[in-house]
């Protein structure tokens, strides 16, 4: 399939959904709190925090900083702020579980928020979200992922730190699925945060909390719902990820993300959940459903061939792992051998596969990342310094056809 322009997420007020926060008309929003949101947009923050008595904070290209010529927020300002994003979210876990989630629009971005208690005292972290879909290529992701939206059925997981870009990433995923294909599209999310217009498939997009009480309970309904693709915002508990394979068993393209570091450990944590009994028959499960497990984390882009901005910051640029689940990964999987899946992963690169250590590698012998940056990254030092020497004396090893250079990098923070 040819690829096409990006589409735009769907702006607040388009689909009336007020689980959304899209039906909140800035006019009801605290004042100072459209400042900062306009003032965040301007300086191209990732996130920023909203604090008692301190100066709002901006994460700026990978720093926090305190937002330029800015007063510190009273109680009046966090609780205006409060007032505005309660009808955003499930603002009742507030009282009962100390933080609740939420997403909005506002200041022509959208955002995602976390409410929380700290000392008695209410706190904010938002971040701020893609104003477009973005091709994979531009994420800095393999563009041999996009075959993974051509599958009928199976489990892909992405993964890595909360900030790593996941989101991003299903969004671009399920935007190409979206534009392609004539299927029914059921998300399931907290909060919802990249909205997806109908295009060629029918999107459903259900929030945790206001569409629906858990993952798990609209898991199970979304399979009387006539899906053909479900993207489960993260999969952490039993029930929910029991559900998630029998899903992926019965014919449906299951989307997930898990918080873990690599591509071993994805598959021995969705395993570890369950009883010591159960696990053999999980692995062997994992290992008919599983199709692919994606691992990503941002870094600082401080290499040579990396553009400085006038403010002085630097962009981030994003290494991945990715596991493609051919016959001999799958039976490593089955068997419980997970420590050899490495070795398949290095050796299956014209398979789309590729380690950390490989990409990492690859970002340094172009110039986006420093030797010593990647070095805190690398899974085995030894295993990047022996890739790098390689590159180095054939530098062709270092184009994948990912997107090179300013490609690579990452257009917020």
């Amino acid at each position: 399939m040819s690829h096409s322009t990006p589409t735009t997420p769907e702006k607040a007020g388009s689909t009336g959904l007020p689980a959304m926060g899209q039906a909140v008309g800035q006019e009801t929003f605290y004042p100072r709190l459209l400042l900062l949101l306009q003032a965040c947009v301007v300086q191209q923050a990732s996130d920023m925090h909203l604090v008692p008595d301190r100066p709002p904070l901006i994460r700026a290209a990978g720093q926090l900083v305190p937002l330029p010529n800015e007063e510190p927020l009273t109680q009046q300002d966090i609780q205006g702020v409060l007032i505005s994003l309660r009808t955003c979210g499930d603002d009742r876990r507030l009282g009962l579980h100390g933080d609740f989630d939420g997403a909005l629009t506002a200041a022509g971005a959208r955002f995602r928020f976390n409410v929380f208690r700290r000392g008695g005292e209410a706190c904010i972290a938002l971040r701020r979200l893609d104003d477009n879909f973005r091709t994979l290529p531009e994420l800095g992701m393999p563009e041999s992922l996009y075959s993974l939206c051509d599958l009928p059925d199976g489990l892909i997981v992405v993964a890595g730190p909360t900030g790593a870009g996941k989101s991003t990433t299903l969004a671009a995923l399920l935007d190409r699925i979206n534009r392609y294909y004539s299927y029914h599209i059921i998300t399931i999310e907290d909060p919802v945060e990249y909205i997806h217009r109908t295009a060629k498939s029918l999107v459903n997009q259900r929030q945790v909390g206001t569409d629906c009480s858990s993952f798990y309970d609209a898991l199970v309904a979304s399979l009387r719902q006539d899906p053909d693709v479900i993207l489960i915002g993260e999969i952490r508990e039993l029930n929910t990820i029991r559900t998630a394979i029998t899903a992926a068993e019965t014919g449906h393209l299951v989307f997930a993300t898990v918080h873990a570091g690599d591509s071993v450990g994805v598959i021995e944590r969705l395993v570890s959940v369950f009883p010591a009994g159960e696990q053999d028959g999980i692995r062997r499960q994992l290992s008919l459903v599983l199709r692919a497990v994606i691992v990503q984390q941002l870094m600082i882009a401080d290499g040579p061939s990396s553009p400085v901005a006038a403010n002085g910051r630097r962009r981030r640029v994003a290494a991945s792992e990715v596991m493609m689940v051919n016959s001999a990964v799958a039976n490593l999987i089955a068997t419980g051998k997970s420590s050899q899946i490495y070795s398949s992963m290095e050796v299956g690169t014209s398979q789309g596969m590729q380690t950390f250590d490989q990409d990492l590698a690859g970002l340094v012998a172009l110039g986006t990342v420093s030797e010593g940056t990647a070095l805190t990254y690398a899974k085995n030092p030894g295993v990047f310094r022996d890739r790098l020497a390689r590159i180095r004396a054939n530098p062709a090893l270092a184009r994948r056809g990912q997107g090179v250079g300013e490609n690579r990098l990452r257009k917020v923070g």
